[in-house]
């Protein structure tokens, strides 16, 4: 029987402990870094705990793969008394091809959770400086993504709105392949928090 999406991230958690205290060893470090003065300054100990640990993680992505485990996780929100329960990519883990669907048939519930809450509240378009946005134009990015992840706060409430690759879809970098548009719902202006 396959691990679990729990059983993986659990074996992750556990060996990313065991890199950072020093209980792995990986020789070969030093040499993946193209700078040996960057290398030296960080130290082949360090070295060996970051490269170490990527690539057992790449041997779970493989595991995932072959077995067909998911690497999404449900999540609970709670705003304004209502509730949703919601998928979303676990940081450590990639996502499988059913993944995406997955995450796609939840949009519509993510969406109508997001309609109910926000409503009296203002928009903006989150980033560096967030600009304000207007029910039509978030309307207009829904119907050009593929899929809606939510996350609630205490007075905020953030929708990004995703394409492409679910693990690459955060990163600048993956544009205009995969990305995800960010807006917040607040009461007034959007608070300090980093989105």
């Amino acid at each position: 029987m396959p691990y679990t999406t729990q059983d993986l991230i659990e074996i992750l958690d556990q060996e990313l402990r065991a890199h950072w205290k020093g209980e792995r060893l990986l020789l070969s470090s030093e040499k993946r870094l193209d700078n040996p003065v960057v290398a030296k300054a960080i130290g082949a100990g360090q070295l060996s705990k970051v490269f170490g640990y990527r690539d057992f993680q790449g041997q779970i992505h493989q595991y995932q793969l072959e077995h067909q485990v998911s690497g999404l996780i449900w999540r609970s929100h709670q705003f304004r008394d209502q509730d949703l329960r919601s998928p979303e990519l676990h940081s450590q883990l990639i996502a499988i091809p059913d993944d995406k669907q997955i995450l796609i048939e939840a949009s519509a519930a993510v969406l109508q959770f997001w309609q109910r809450v926000t409503t009296g509240m203002s928009f903006w378009l989150a980033g560096h400086d967030p600009q304000p946005a207007t029910p039509d134009q978030i309307e207009q990015w829904i119907h050009q993504t593929e899929w809606a992840e939510l996350e609630a706060a205490r007075t905020e409430v953030y929708l990004s709105l995703c394409w492409g690759n679910p693990r690459e879809c955060r990163y600048q970098w993956a544009q205009p392949d995969s990305g995800c548009i960010r807006v917040i719902a607040a009461i007034a202006q959007p608070g300090l928090i980093k989105v």
